[in-house]
């Protein structure tokens, strides 16, 4: 007996897997499974670039968040955000104030560090599109650890003011996470994980995600937010905590 499979969609991004048992070419007997996740997955959502201060500012919240609640099963997903996919701004002083001054009300409200090394080059294309495609690459290298590889992205681009968009960037982050860098050049170079990042644009745009960072909550097949913008990991935890609470209408569309 051999089966084939069948893949049917719907909108909320789930996919269901009909099977099609086939014996002497013929039907015998149908089974369906959801695949990727069932709708009933409770799941917090960041979508975040590592080239967003804001996301830099974050980011030791959101870890913090991810690790509170995976002790009661909630899981964690990172989605890319494309905060400026192909860059293309000038590179000028009206460009660096703009940058600067996001930056120190970055390190005001959050303390995170930040170099101004970077403003001494006489050009750079502020392009977020390869440190996204970074995380996309590291994705099935690094496992749970995807937020502290995002994290070192950050931290080597604002701190060290270093360009992601050079391959040879993540070279020493990937030692540190004991990646074979070969093999992250390989995904980081490759159509296929070009393609799986614009998905991940494309997908929070779809959602409607105007700015980053994004955390969203997704529970009885609904998305909802725990924060827009810049957070604490108290005010995040208290939010999840009244939407786990909050009992809402399930929808799941075919």
């Amino acid at each position: 007996m051999d089966f084939l499979q069948k893949n049917l969609a719907n909108s909320r991004g789930y996919r269901l897997i009909v099977q099609i048992h086939m014996s002497n070419n013929k039907p015998e007997k149908f089974s369906a499974i959801w695949s990727e996740k069932a709708p009933e997955t409770t799941e917090i959502i960041y979508v975040g670039d590592p080239m967003c201060s804001w996301c830099w500012g974050i980011s030791p919240a959101l870890i913090q968040l991810r690790d509170h609640f995976a002790k009661e099963g909630i899981t964690y997903k990172v989605i890319v955000g494309g905060l400026r996919p192909g860059g293309g701004d000038p590179w000028n002083d009206q460009m660096k104030t703009f940058l600067k001054h996001h930056w120190e009300q970055v390190t005001e409200k959050s303390g995170q560090p930040f170099g101004y090394k970077l403003f001494d080059l006489e050009s750079f294309n502020y392009d977020t599109e390869p440190s996204c495609r970074a995380i996309v690459a590291a994705r099935p290298l690094v496992g749970a650890f995807e937020m502290e590889f995002f994290e070192a992205v950050q931290r080597k681009f604002y701190v060290e003011s270093e360009d992601p968009s050079n391959v040879d960037f993540y070279e020493t982050i990937c030692q540190q996470f004991e990646i074979d860098f070969s093999v992250f050049k390989t995904q980081f170079e490759s159509d296929e994980t070009k393609e799986k990042t614009n998905v991940e644009f494309d997908l929070n745009r779809k959602w409607g995600v105007q700015g980053y960072p994004a955390v969203l909550l997704s529970k009885d097949n609904q998305l909802q937010y725990i924060a827009q913008g810049f957070s604490s990991f108290d005010s995040m935890k208290d939010i999840v905590n009244q939407l786990m609470n909050t009992k809402v209408k399930r929808e799941i569309e075919y």
